[in-house]
């Protein structure tokens, strides 16, 4: 069993380096210092908004539909690196609430963490305080600048 899951990872840790790859030569390409194209948040957002629509529907997931929400999330997670844009917080929300509902809650956490350190200032810092708080994580709020003065 532990070779199994080491094997996963491995190809977990491969797959993730080449999504970094594609990223940065992406972003090379479009003479950007890394920045998901407006349309890319759309089609990522509208594709969220699908997958949401299931697990109201009561839809089971299919297994592209399960490695959409990965690709999702691996993408917004390389766009962090590059360069933090407050519009990845809805769509951090919008994977957080998914894999919550599907009882991954350690990528909710995640999702709802990333929103809480990147953007607490926008109108979802509050909210995914909340969804962390009820998924039983101590929340420490980050203090904004006028505050500390």
């Amino acid at each position: 069993m532990g070779k199994k899951l080491l094997a996963f990872l491995i190809l977990f840790v491969i797959i993730a380096m080449s999504f970094w790859a594609d990223a940065s030569q992406a972003a090379k390409k479009s003479g950007k210092k890394g920045g998901i194209k407006a349309e890319e948040i759309q089609a990522m957002s509208d594709s969220l908004d699908g997958l949401t629509k299931k697990v109201y529907a009561r839809s089971l997931f299919s297994p592209q539909d399960s490695q959409t929400i990965i690709d999702i999330k691996l993408k917004l997670d390389n766009q962090m690196l590059i360069a933090p844009d407050p519009a990845l917080a809805p769509l951090y929300y919008k994977a957080g609430n998914l894999y919550k509902v599907r009882n991954y809650k350690n990528d909710a956490i995640d999702c709802y963490q990333t929103i809480l350190e990147n953007f607490s200032d926008t109108a979802l810092g509050p909210k995914a305080a909340k969804e962390l708080k009820a998924l039983g994580v101590e929340v420490v709020i980050p203090e904004s600048e006028s505050e500390e003065d």
